[in-house]
């Protein structure tokens, strides 16, 4: 079976077949940095990283570019609130992001542009779409310019709408030829950051900036733009008619996560549902929150639950506790350079994740059972297909950087320190101190070490949830 993708602009699966043979272009609609993530945001994240890295593994040279929306009406607001510079909001906010990005194993892109760092090739577009007669700058010298929608036939068609039925843009201002107008550059307003151009000084639109950076970094024409459902329109649209109406090809392809909510709403600051990750990775490991955040299809939706999170938890352990009993009676195996057909063909298929899944726990019970059996040369293989899974789908709890569920230099450092106290309560039960055995016990797990006594001797962990 070939690659395939459900694409969003064609209401339908398509193969996917690229601009260059070999290589593989990827846009992401990234953070708009007015708050720290909450795990709706990173769901994203971790779909369209197992697509980066389920493209590399096919042999495609990926270059992925996710952006940063560094200035809009948010942040802006946020400062004004706070009483401090818009810069520092945004600065803040997206090395939280980074940091959620890492602690969910989430590969970095290739290049991660900024909205303000990007200016002049916003100018560029901007002249172009008039020059083409598909923008106006507003009467008065305002520097507010506009996007007619009008003068581009096609738009509605990704988001499968009539331009006759689409609702007037959130861009307010009376000086719009079409309430459906949106903004490509905002004028300066007293008190806000504003840049100069030749329309006068504002600020950048906010669709206007991903049409102007996935451009630059990945040419007129690229493989696959990705996002969240909820940015099909408008964000998405106003793209697509800007861009083409330019004379870019932009996207072949798009592809749309599903949201994920809670009590069947969307999860957003503004609702009060949100849910960061610090406080999240208090509850489950990282690991864990990522399997639970990649396990469903990417473009269904989730309702979160506590149940269902800790569910997801224990699905994950079961994988993680097979390959750390493999590995004890084995030692270490390699991955294999291939995945089983099954697990290929269900990534193939717009990128199956959850029929693959289904195959990773395949795998578990048939290793479990060989272990039982003594059949040394088929759990043998079955670890090895399995890491190769999970580290396709960033789960492999051996390698970087879930060994130990975070970081590889610390997790040697602790192991250290923790041998030491289980060799003193492993000689403490020779001398039948039993006690001096249970008191190191204790300790250990009031330092959120849980230890597990098992026929080749004493194994820990740190404790989950």
């Amino acid at each position: 079976m070939s690659l395939r993708f459900y694409d969003t602009s064609a209401r339908q699966v398509r193969d996917f077949v690229p601009l260059r043979e070999g290589c593989a272009s990827l846009y992401l609609c990234g953070a708009t940095v007015q708050a720290p993530p909450h795990i709706g945001h990173i769901r994203s994240s971790v779909n369209f990283d197992i697509l980066r890295r389920w493209l590399t593994y096919l042999g495609y040279d990926v270059t992925f570019c996710r952006n940063v929306t560094d200035i809009d009406d948010k942040i802006i607001n946020v400062a004004a609130a706070e009483g401090v510079p818009w810069w520092q909001v945004s600065e803040r906010n997206q090395r939280a992001f980074t940091q959620a990005y890492d602690v969910l194993g989430c590969l970095p892109p290739t290049v991660e542009p900024r909205a303000t760092g990007h200016v002049p090739e916003m100018i560029e577009l901007i002249r172009r779409l008039i020059d083409a007669g598909h923008a106006y700058a507003a009467r008065g010298g305002s520097g507010d310019v506009y996007f007619d929608v009008a003068s581009y036939r096609a738009y509605g068609e990704l988001s499968n709408q009539r331009p006759d039925q689409v609702e007037e843009s959130a861009d307010q201002a009376g000086d719009k030829r079409d309430p459906r107008d949106f903004a490509l550059w905002k004028g300066a307003k007293p008190g806000e950051p504003s840049w100069e151009t030749p329309w006068g000084r504002g600020r950048p639109g906010w669709h206007l900036e991903c049409s102007a950076m996935a451009t630059k970094y990945l040419g007129p024409s690229f493989d696959i733009h990705g996002g969240g459902l909820d940015l099909v329109f408008p964000h998405h649209e106003n793209e697509v008619a800007q861009s083409h109406a330019a004379g870019d090809g932009f996207a072949r392809y798009w592809l749309h996560n599903g949201m994920l909510k809670v009590g069947g709403e969307k999860m957003a600051k503004s609702l009060g549902n949100s849910m960061r990750i610090p406080q999240m990775v208090e509850k489950v490991r990282p690991v864990e929150l990522r399997y639970y955040l990649g396990q469903a299809h990417y473009r269904s939706a989730i309702d979160y639950s506590e149940a269902a999170l800790q569910e997801a938890a224990v699905a994950y352990q079961r994988i993680e506790g097979f390959l750390t009993r493999a590995t004890e009676a084995l030692g270490e195996v390699a991955p294999a350079e291939r995945v089983p057909a099954e697990f290929a063909a269900a990534l193939d298929d717009d990128l199956g994740v959850p029929q693959a899944l289904a195959l990773v726990h395949g795998h578990v019970r048939e290793g479990n059972t060989a272990l039982t059996a003594e059949g040394a040369e088929k759990a043998a293989e079955r670890v090895a297909e399995l890491r190769t899974m999970l580290g396709i789908l960033g789960l492999d709890p051996l390698g970087a950087p879930w060994a130990g569920g975070g970081d590889h230099g610390l997790r040697e450092v602790v192991d250290a320190l923790v041998s030491v106290a289980l060799e003193q309560r492993q000689a403490a039960r020779g001398r039948k101190d039993y006690a001096a055995a249970d008191a190191i016990r204790d300790r250990l797990t009031e330092a959120g070490i849980a230890v597990e006594d098992t026929p080749q001797g004493p194994r820990w962990d740190l404790k989950r949830g």
